[in-house]
This record gives structure tokens, sequence and C-alpha cells, in this order.
């Protein structure tokens, strides 16, 4: 059973087309029923907008094997006085269910992904919560891929602000807990013994997402078809007891392994 990442992982991040091997790997799970959930940090567009974008494309899923940070933002965040930072489609999103944005004293700053952040945000971040508001991030993905270039993802963005005013931090999608438990019940009822100790997990994000999922004791899947150009770039650089069990290039290369394993 899988959990499986969208962005660099089942679609490009350059042209947003599905990646090769990505469209067949989804239809040969449905046809094997082996279950799984479709995991993104998607927070540009609404739960339903998004999901209903990857059947355009071709993917084969019902809506109940798909979960994304905006699911279950209500029971993270209050809707109250919220100063939000991302892009116009993101904040578009949050007031469209009805959070109140606040950047004069609000309670909480709330963090996703753009790739031009300015530096008069960070320095209005860092005043509101040295005043006491707390910090959360739609997600702790390590960078964001976009125009063929790479930018801090919301987990830098974190990192540096957590330095910055000593003030911790709190993950609503990938890779926190409560977004993986979330994503379980999902895959519980397509099987009722599923636990994370059964899951692999496939991401081009090494760090963000994989990192969280073995430390929960799922098996993990890294393709180089997103984020990093190659396995050497960021590998090497990680703990020995967080670096993935198995790397491929794209979905294409599981696919075929999957199928001669098969044989």
């Amino acid at each position: 059973m899988y959990f499986i990442d969208v962005q660099g992982t089942l679609i490009s991040d350059a042209d947003k087309t599905p990646i090769a091997g990505a469209l067949e790997f989804i239809r040969s799970l449905n046809e094997k029923k082996v279950p799984y959930m479709i995991v993104t940090n998607n927070t540009k567009k609404s739960s339903s907008d998004f999901y209903q974008y990857l059947k355009s494309l071709g993917f084969e899923f019902e809506l109940s094997s798909y979960i994304d940070p905006l699911m279950i933002l209500e029971s993270c965040v209050s809707k109250q006085r919220v100063a939000a930072y991302g892009s116009k489609a993101f904040l578009q999103t949050i007031k469209n269910m009805s959070y109140v944005l606040d950047y004069e004293k609000p309670k909480t700053v709330l963090v996703a992904i753009k790739e031009d952040f300015k530096a008069d945000e960070y320095a209005q971040m860092i005043d509101f919560l040295l005043d006491g508001a707390e910090l959360i991030g739609m997600n702790e993905t390590s960078i964001y891929a976009q125009n063929a270039k790479r930018y801090p993802g919301v987990g830098g963005i974190l990192k540096m602000l957590e330095f910055a005013t000593s003030t911790s931090y709190k993950v609503v999608g990938k890779p926190s807990l409560a977004f993986y438990e979330e994503a379980l019940k999902g895959l519980q009822l397509q099987d009722e013994d599923a636990t994370f100790s059964k899951i692999t997990m496939i991401s081009d994000d090494v760090k963000g997402d994989l990192g969280g999922a073995k430390e929960m004791g799922m098996k993990t899947i890294f393709v180089t078809s997103g984020k990093y150009k190659t396995a050497q770039e960021i590998i090497p650089s990680l703990k020995q007891e967080l670096r993935p069990d198995e790397i491929f290039a794209d979905m294409q290369e599981i696919l075929e392994q999957n199928q001669g394993h098969s044989r």
C-alpha cells in the first residue's frame, strides 16, 4: 500500500503534465486493488478544484483516496486573526474558507509557498512572532521548484523564522503526524489492517516528505523527477537513518520494477 506525492512525483514541476509512468502506475494499482492515498501539499487551489485538475490530466482515483493540507486546516488553525503569507491563489482560497486575515495584531502567522517572498514580509512575520503570534506552516517542504529555479520551501522559511525569533512552529501538511494520521484513516477505509509499517511513501522531497514518513515507520522511495536533479545532490548529506530505502528516476522505473517482480 502506498502514500504518493503529486508535484514532482506524479506531475512535472515544469509544465504540470503527468510524469512518465505516473498515469500507468495509478492505473496498475487500481487494477490490482492495491490501497493507496494521493498525499499532496497543494495550497494554491481548493481541494476539490485540485482533485478535479488531476482528474482532467487523466489520473483515475476517487476523492476518498486524496488528501491535502486544506482538508485538515480548520482542525489545526483558528479562523480568526490570521496573518497569512503565500501565493495570491492561497490567500484567496483561505478567504473562501472564511479565514479572517489580520495584519495588525494576528494570533497566527500562517506560511504557505510562493517564489517571490519579499524581505519586508519576513520582517513583518518576525515582528508578529516576537509579539506573541504562533507560527504555523502549511507544510514543511524543503525546496520549492518553479520556473526551472529552486527556492526555499516552507520548511526552510519556518526554520529561518524559528532561528530568528526562537518561536517553535507547527505544520499542517506533510510531514506532520496529524496529516499522515488523517491519510492513514483514508487508507484504512480501503484496508482496515493498514498501518504505517505497511505503507511505502513515494516522493521527490526526500527531506520534507520522506524523512517524516521514515520516522513513522514507513518504507520510503525517493524519485529524482522533481526537486533534485540527482540523488547525489542531497542523499550524502542526510543522516543514515533518514535516507530513502530506494531511489528511482521516476514513476516509470518503479512501475517497471513492480511489473518485473510480478512475473
